[in-house]
């Protein structure tokens, strides 16, 4: 059975959705006393770093609701000059989730496109390439550091453990909650390998996530079984749910817009219809209700919207419930490494990385995806951007709400720069021989890193930037752009930097020369990498124009993810270095033997945790750690080289 799409008619602010729902469900401490995998491990401290065994996620998938086409197919198109497009073959209907096929790469919106009889559609647009499509890998990338040791899980953390294939690690009475995943794509990790996933198929994990949220805040979840996007099922499951000993009901998935969200429908079958949608980002699409006097709550089904979802709804009311007060999270003044744009009209949780440089603590931005778990399992706060607001300033202190103690944000080292694996080790071996120092690395490409060393907004930065003059690295650069910035450099590693291409070179790529070819798609670096720099040279000494390189437009930000577009198919080669190509079963032809240096100002370079920093980098356990990874030279590190 289908639905009309459903239209957000009045949407509300934050605090009004909270006050309606409170003045409806108005009793506090009313529940009677009582003595009373992955989920498990939550509180509890990891014994090894936790590295994920399968990306996520693991095929390409719309991020809208609308129609998949392949973007060239597109060009041209305009409101003067509109284009058609076949229903079935140039053009496919699909949801949010949804299975791109094969042939396609980007997906129109719903709301870009008109229908012109049963089988064309006409828009006034063109679509680029990977338009609204989420894709694989974007998330998580099988082989990357998860959690290192000495890390305490929390209920965050249980879905980036599931989704990363990760299944084993180790009063009054509670308001009981049913918590019902709807979705047909859904899988159950616990009785799903993660080599037997097929493409259209996600691990269920938001109700694991939920679950944990609940228990953590004094309530009791109770996990129902994964339900088929059927209108009549699921309408049936939440009624016999309500008529149980359940205080409340939510329902993950299926609140939004799209014609399989059955949340609202359901509600307003069974009971009274009070919020659908609410001015904040993610977590916009969340339903409030209530049915047989019980509050029914529709969660959005992307990770992060139902977080904050349940964060500002069910915990607060849960606790009104219990008679427990809902204390603010701690705030802290916070300068962000970078302008942040933000729509207006929506409050938006923006998730960032933390750590106390000089007298200030400064906020580096995290991917904003509603759909990216690591988002908020890697941040240490979140700066709320106000309706009225259209971004905020790099310039100007803002406030963050801490999800990590303060002693925690003082006691980290801030790296800002190239990506390189070996900051993954360099993190765990941190954490094995100093339990109270983290290392928090933000990847913006060596000239991005030697920016935030001038604005002196990290300890230090990591770069491998080549000088094509002289064929030194780093150096010239460091005296071209921080000319009044004392610094140090200290070697991490020597590493091989090369072509990945897919297992058995299919398409028989030599070198560099055979990126001109028509028939292979390149990804790139984004500029001011050292990757993208060592290309532009490689590609002026041979007299290739990037021009007649297909893809040299594409960009990734780490090397893993350079990696995983070859190993999806998005991409026929990258340039990037061999421990990414090692680490997930690819190919590599070697191009270069690099310099990667770590610049470190003056400033920080005597302080107590620079200092166990370059120790540990010393040692005899963190070089044989990274010469394992494959491609590395060690010869050099820890040695200053200028």
């Amino acid at each position: 059975m289908k639905t009309k799409r459903n239209v957000y008619l009045k949407m509300k602010p934050l605090e009004e959705a909270r006050q309606i729902l409170f003045d409806h469900f108005p009793g506090t401490g009313t529940m009677a006393a009582e003595n009373v995998s992955p989920p498990d491990a939550v509180g509890r401290v990891l014994a090894e770093p936790v590295t994920a065994a399968v990306s996520s996620p693991n095929f390409h998938a719309a991020a809208m609701d609308g129609v998949a086409v392949k973007a060239e197919e597109t060009f041209g198109a305009s409101e003067t000059r509109p284009k058609e497009l076949s229903v079935g073959t140039q053009a496919r209907f699909l949801n949010t989730g949804h299975v791109m096929p094969e042939g396609t790469d980007a997906v129109i919106m719903i709301e870009n496109i008109q229908t012109v009889g049963d089988d064309r559609i006409r828009i006034e647009s063109p679509a680029f390439p990977w338009q609204h499509v989420r894709k694989m890998g974007e998330d998580i990338v099988a082989t990357e550091l998860l959690y290192p040791r000495g890390h305490t899980v929390t209920p965050y953390c249980v879905g980036a453990l599931i989704s990363g294939g990760i299944y084993r690690v180790p009063v009054r009475r509670k308001p009981r909650v049913l918590i019902i995943p709807t979705g047909s794509e859904l899988v159950d990790w616990r009785t799903t390998a993660p080599e037997d996933l097929k493409p259209g198929q996600v691990l269920e994990t938001n109700a694991a996530v939920l679950e944990k949220m609940i228990d953590a805040c004094g309530g009791e979840a109770v996990r129902h079984d994964r339900v088929m996007d059927d209108l009549d099922l699921i309408r049936q499951t939440v009624a016999d749910a309500v008529a149980g000993d359940v205080d409340m009901v939510m329902t993950i998935g299926g609140s939004s817009a799209g014609s399989e969200d059955y949340a609202l429908p359901v509600l307003q079958d069974l009971g009274q219809l009070m919020v659908h949608g609410v001015t904040i980002m993610p977590g916009k699409p969340v339903i409030l209700g209530d049915i047989r006097s019980k509050p029914f709550f529709g969660i959005p089904g992307y990770p992060v919207s139902a977080i904050i979802a349940v964060e500002q709804f069910v915990q607060p009311l849960i606790r009104r419930m219990l008679g427990v007060a809902d204390h603010p999270r701690q705030t802290v003044a916070v300068l962000p490494t970078r302008k942040i744009a933000s729509k207006l009209g929506v409050e938006e949780f923006f998730r960032v990385k933390l750590g106390q440089v000089g007298d200030r603590i400064v906020a580096t931005p995290l991917p904003r995806g509603a759909g990216m778990i690591t988002s908020i399992t890697e941040a240490d706060g979140i700066i709320r951007i106000p309706r009225q607001s259209e971004g905020i300033k790099d310039s100007d202190p803002v406030v963050a709400e801490l999800l990590k103690p303060l002693p925690a944000i003082r006691n980290t080292i801030v790296i800002v720069g190239s990506h390189d694996n070996t900051l993954d080790v360099l993190a765990d071996q941190l954490r094995a021989g100093d339990g109270a120092l983290t290392l928090s690395s933000s990847h913006v490409g060596s000239m991005g890193g030697l920016m935030a060393v001038k604005r002196g907004v990290c300890h230090l930065a990591g770069a491998h930037l080549l000088d094509t003059e002289t064929g030194e690295y780093n150096r010239s650069y460091v005296r071209r752009y921080l000319p009044d910035t004392p610094v140090r450099l200290v070697n991490l590693v020597m590493r091989d930097q090369g072509l990945i291409i897919p297992k058995g070179n299919p398409k028989g790529i030599t070198g560099i020369e055979d990126l001109g070819r028509d028939d292979i798609v390149f990804m790139n670096r984004q500029g001011g990498s050292g990757t993208r720099i060592l290309l532009d040279y490689r590609l002026g000494q041979i007299g290739l124009s990037p021009e007649r390189i297909n893809g040299y437009t594409s960009e990734e930000f780490t090397h893993m993810n350079v990696a995983v577009a070859v190993l999806s198919g998005t991409a026929d080669a990258g340039l990037g270095i061999y421990a990414a190509a090692k680490a997930l079963g690819l190919d590599f032809i070697p191009v270069v033997t690099e310099q990667y240096d770590l610049i470190i100002p003056d400033l920080f370079f005597e302080s107590v945790n620079i200092r166990v920093l370059l120790e540990t980098i010393n040692t005899a356990v963190f070089k044989s750690r990274v010469e394992s990874l494959g491609g590395y030279s060690t010869a050099k590190t820890g040695t200053i080289v200028g």
